[in-house]
């Protein structure tokens, strides 16, 4: 069966459409640091508005553990929604209560309301089927379809993402349709050479998206905290690198999968060792295979891939058709530590072909690198959901779309 998507809804004159997005954006001090998911969001809402729905928007933002929090509320997002669609957007101030109801009921045809963070009532997350139910129950009421976009989260089983879906007439946005089209793209016969490219720092939290893609790729770049579990595997002596020693056999097992398949697995040869875990920590670059024969002995922590390793992922990027990013090169929230994710997002840019771009960390590096939306073939919206999609895991908040 295929994928519900707007069209599928037929006339949304005059109807309430919830639209569940994925507005979890980073905030300081109450103010929005990386407004892309936001942004994302945009075309699916214009839709909706042209085709003079009475737009209700929810999400959640953060971690509130099931009780209002201040500090997760989405105001500020309704706010910055309301300057981009350059109208005026209503705020309910809780998430299917009294002051949502309100909100939803003074909306027109075209309108747009933002309800509060899903997450401060617990029925959002619950494990419990029926409580989850119940609070989906309760949102259906506010609403007479749903259009899901948010991508971020397609992978959980949560109210306002699986059980609304089976509760209202449900359809896929258009934010949600593009990502399949370009995770299709990479999945099923994607351009040569194809590169996959990892970083970020646990091996465990990549596990299945490197078994599923070896068979796949034509070349597998390693770098971020991973790269110490890799050449820790080898026999290297990592100090004290970010190290998954429980995870030493499975990556063995990866390299040898790698040489017997024939995919090019290019692992860092020099790394850039620091004294601690700090912006202003002294450092140095040092081999691969001594990454302990600096001044800092087996107390140097290595934070981000070598120069000689940067210009040899970026030449391998360049030369690819298909190049799958997640996870960044080195700690590249210090500026001292960014160099290699500036090279492989640079590198990125540059593919003659399709450059993704894999959602979470690695979206948030590129943007606070400098580097602008445009500059990729697309940027995920959804981290986690991007690496099960690639896993071949079946996601619930598609499957409940029609997705097969």
């Amino acid at each position: 069966m295929a994928l519900r998507t707007l069209e599928s809804l037929g006339s949304l004159a005059g109807k309430r459409v919830i639209v569940r997005c994925d507005l979890n954006v980073p905030l300081r001090d109450g103010v929005i640091t990386d407004d892309g998911r936001v942004r994302a969001s945009l075309p699916t809402l214009n839709a909706l508005i042209r085709a003079g729905a009475r737009v209700v928007v929810c999400s959640h933002l953060g971690r509130p553990d099931g009780s209002p929090d201040p500090a997760y509320s989405l105001e500020p997002v309704a706010q910055r929604l309301s300057e981009l669609l350059g109208m005026p957007v209503a705020f309910g101030r809780d998430t299917a209560g009294e002051s949502a109801r309100d909100a939803v009921a003074a909306l027109e045809d075209g309108d747009v309301a933002v309800l509060e963070n899903l997450r401060f009532d617990p029925g959002e997350t619950s494990k419990d089927v029926v409580e989850r139910q119940t609070f989906a129950r309760r949102l259906a009421e506010l609403g007479d379809a749903l259009v899901s976009d948010g991508f971020g989260v397609v992978h959980r089983k949560q109210a306002s993402v699986y059980e609304l879906a089976e509760m209202l007439p449900s359809a896929a946005g258009l934010l949600i349709a593009a990502e399949l089209e370009v995770l299709d793209r990479l999945t099923e016969n994607p351009q040569r050479p194809y590169t996959v490219v990892l970083g970020g720092s646990k091996v465990s939290d990549k596990l299945g998206v490197i078994s599923h893609l070896l068979p796949r790729v034509d070349r597998l770049l390693v770098g971020g905290g991973m790269m110490f579990t890799f050449l820790a595997a080898q026999g290297y002596k990592v100090g004290a690198s970010l190290l998954e020693s429980d995870q030493l056999e499975t990556v063995k097992g990866y390299i040898a999968d790698a040489r017997e398949r024939g995919v090019e697995l290019i692992l860092p040869t020099d790394a850039v060792v620091a004294a601690g875990f700090a912006a202003d920590a002294p450092h140095v670059v040092a081999d691969a295979v001594a990454l302990e024969d600096t001044e800092f002995g087996a107390s140097g922590i290595g934070l981000d891939i070598g120069p000689d390793t940067a210009a040899t992922f970026a030449n391998a990027i360049r030369d690819s058709r298909t190049v799958f990013w997640n996870g960044p090169m080195g700690v590249f929230e210090m500026p001292a530590f960014a160099a290699g994710t500036t090279a492989v997002a640079k590198a990125l840019t540059q593919v003659d072909g399709l450059s993704v771009v894999g959602g979470g960390d690695s979206a948030a590096a590129v943007r606070q690198l400098g580097f602008a939306d445009e500059d990729f073939g697309h940027i995920s919206t959804g981290g986690g959901a991007s690496l099960e999609f690639l896993e071949g895991k079946q996601l619930p908040g598609l499957e409940v779309l029609g997705w097969q």
